[in-house]
């Protein structure tokens, strides 16, 4: 079962407001992602160790995830839904560790084809937005970012048991980032 924000249409920042809530710093923005469930506990145990503000308290929040499109400040949920409809669920395998040039840790997955299908349906309905800042994105899960005390080598001892992953692509979510505000906007199943 799909769930749906309140307004169908184009939906914006401060429509997914929640009472209560607090925020600090960055403004926030929304994602669509495909959660990688088999990895969620370890980047919750990671994201706790940076920031536990990105922790959420929502029960249908994915902290895990492969981006399919990226930062979102308004969406159209109509074509996210259609975009879910006319896509067909998935396996994947994320197997290896790799880096960025800026230093971003992932894991790289095999279908990527796939995914780009996916940022490519996606971006057509958001074309202000450049996936993953740039015109020939590659899907990935990220993991953690280079330091003095994180490395390649590091974060395959923390994965240790752990790889490769077998996945199913078998939903896009649109979330929520925010310090302290994390939270599920939406889930649509892929194929309808």
């Amino acid at each position: 079962m799909a769930s749906m924000p309140a307004r169908p249409g184009r939906v914006g920042v401060g429509e997914q407001d929640r009472p209560g809530r607090r925020s600090v710093g960055w403004p926030g923005h929304a994602v669509l992602q495909v959660p990688v469930i088999e990895l969620e506990d370890w980047i919750v145990t990671r994201t706790r160790h940076y920031d536990a503000g990105f922790i959420s308290d929502d029960p249908g929040f994915h902290h895990a995830h492969i981006t399919v499109l990226a930062p979102l400040t308004s969406w159209d949920v109509e074509a996210i839904a259609a975009l879910a409809a006319s896509s067909k669920p998935f396996d994947f395998e994320l197997d290896h560790v790799d880096t960025f040039a800026d230093g971003t840790i992932y894991l790289h997955t095999d279908k990527t084809g796939e995914f780009k299908q996916l940022t490519a349906g996606a971006w057509l309905a958001h074309p202000q937005v450049r996936p993953y800042g740039g015109d020939d994105p590659l899907p990935h899960l990220t993991l953690d970012r280079l330091s003095a005390q994180v490395g390649v080598a590091s974060t395959e001892a923390l994965l240790d048991g752990l790889l490769p992953v077998h996945g199913r692509a078998n939903a896009l979510e649109l979330v929520w980032y925010r310090s302290n505000e994390c939270h599920l906007i939406g889930r649509w199943p892929l194929g309808g």
